[in-house]
């Protein structure tokens, strides 16, 4: 296997081939990342690292527009991620996948299982994602606000590498008061960001915000583990997880006490540990 090597996942609107960037490490059952906005599969390094030391194959790629992925006009949209990662799965023969979506990422996941009808997946899991449905609208009232997210857009538009390093803050509960990582991992996620193509990192802000995916949740049968942090500041767990454990009874359900968004690096043992339990079929 390749380590670090491209996919083909369809064309963009002039014919010319989308690729996606991706890693494949270890061997075993595969575990499937897919990462958050506005970062790369690199944001997955403690899992990367560690993972394949347990007989799992992991294979992580980076959502297009972002990282060394293929940057088109247009495409930003779930039914597109979605297919991208069947061209993930299909490409590389993977069978008895575990997927896990990071924030973003959950969407990938909830779109997958209902767009391609789970095919080649047998587990699922949700992690600091933004299903089912972040904003307020008449039929959606637990969600938040649209200003916060127009806010996101207007702080993007207007000077977005600013905008990024202030995100990795929130991304953390970084405050002047709180330091629960170092300012050296502040500058490596922010560092992540600022290679994505601006339409793709302002684009996305509607994609995940504006999608609802209470239907596609239900088209998940598979065992699914959801995980969030009692003190995400950047996914409240009001209107994310507790609402997508709502929508999966059977779902197993775990609150990290403190943890931020960030928890695959502020409580990477944790995470790591349960990842492997349940792709193990623990």
């Amino acid at each position: 296997m390749n380590p670090a090597s491209f996919i083909q996942a369809g064309r963009d609107e002039r014919g010319t081939a989308i690729e996606l960037h991706y890693q494949d490490l270890g061997s075993g059952k595969p575990v499937v990342l897919i990462h958050g906005w506005p970062l790369t599969h690199a944001s997955w390094e403690h899992q990367l690292s560690e993972l394949p030391r347990h007989g799992l194959r992991v294979v992580a790629y980076d959502r297009r527009g972002f990282g060394a992925s293929s940057k088109p006009w247009s495409g930003y949209d779930y039914d597109h991620f979605a297919d991208d990662l069947k061209a993930v799965l299909d490409t590389l023969d993977l069978q008895d996948v575990t997927l896990v979506g990071f924030s973003m990422g959950g969407g990938e996941v909830a779109r997958y299982m209902s767009r391609h009808h789970g095919a080649r997946v047998s587990r699922c899991v949700f992690v600091a994602a933004v299903t089912p449905f972040m904003v307020k609208t008449e039929d959606n009232p637990e969600g938040a606000p649209s200003d916060g997210f127009e806010e996101i857009k207007a702080g993007i538009a207007k000077d977005r590498p600013a905008f990024l390093n202030d995100f990795c803050k929130k991304f953390y509960n970084v405050g002047l008061l709180s330091k629960p990582v170092s300012e050296a991992t502040l500058a490596w996620s922010a560092a992540l960001a600022h290679p994505a193509s601006p339409k793709a990192t302002l684009d996305c802000v509607d994609a995940f915000s504006r999608t609802d995916f209470r239907a596609d949740l239900k088209a998940i049968t598979v065992p699914t583990l959801i995980i969030h942090g009692s003190e995400d500041q950047t996914v409240p767990i009001g209107i994310s997880a507790e609402r997508t454990a709502k929508l999966l009874p059977q779902a197993e359900f775990k609150v990290y006490a403190g943890a931020p968004h960030g928890l695959n690096v502020t409580h990477k043992d944790e995470l790591n540990a349960d990842l492997v339990r349940f792709a193990n079929g623990a």
